[in-house]
């Protein structure tokens, strides 16, 4: 989270810390990945997406993560997942898609972001975030300190 602010980056908020097993799951003789930690931050910041997006990438490297494979095990995961409710569909390299492409279905995101914003909506689909959760394929994701599922 500090080297968000080395960024231009102001947290404004956070939700609580999640742990989720490692996504996807691993296939057929692959091993199992460490669980990870997720939170939700809200951020205030000049940069526009596709800047706010690169930067993320260079903390991710910064880090240690190298971009070799899609769902390879990585230290540092950073996602933009939405930016003031802007809808941006072109997937050019470097340009980031608004909302984040497939965090609809995803309870490691949809629930650290209720916690944060319990009325967000989704931009492209409208729908609320509580019928996302509803609709999300079921994981086990612990809330530190308490369990939900």
């Amino acid at each position: 989270m500090a080297a968000l602010s080395e960024i231009g980056c102001t947290i404004i908020g956070r939700s609580s810390w999640w742990c989720s097993p490692a996504w996807p799951p691993p296939g057929p003789g692959e091993s199992r990945q460490p669980d990870y930690l997720n939170a939700v931050l809200a951020l205030h910041t000049d940069l526009a997406p596709d800047e706010l997006l690169l930067a993320l990438h260079g903390i991710e490297a910064a880090f240690g993560r190298n971009r070799l494979g899609r769902w390879d095990a990585r230290p540092l995961d950073l996602d933009l997942i939405d930016y003031a409710g802007r809808v941006q569909m072109d997937g050019e390299a470097g340009r980031a898609i608004l909302p984040h492409p497939r965090m609809a279905g995803r309870l490691f995101v949809l629930l650290p972001l209720q916690e944060l914003a319990p009325d967000w909506r989704h931009p492209r689909s409208g729908l609320a975030i509580a019928d996302l959760i509803a609709a999300a394929e079921p994981m086990q994701i612990n809330r530190l300190g308490g369990v939900s599922s």
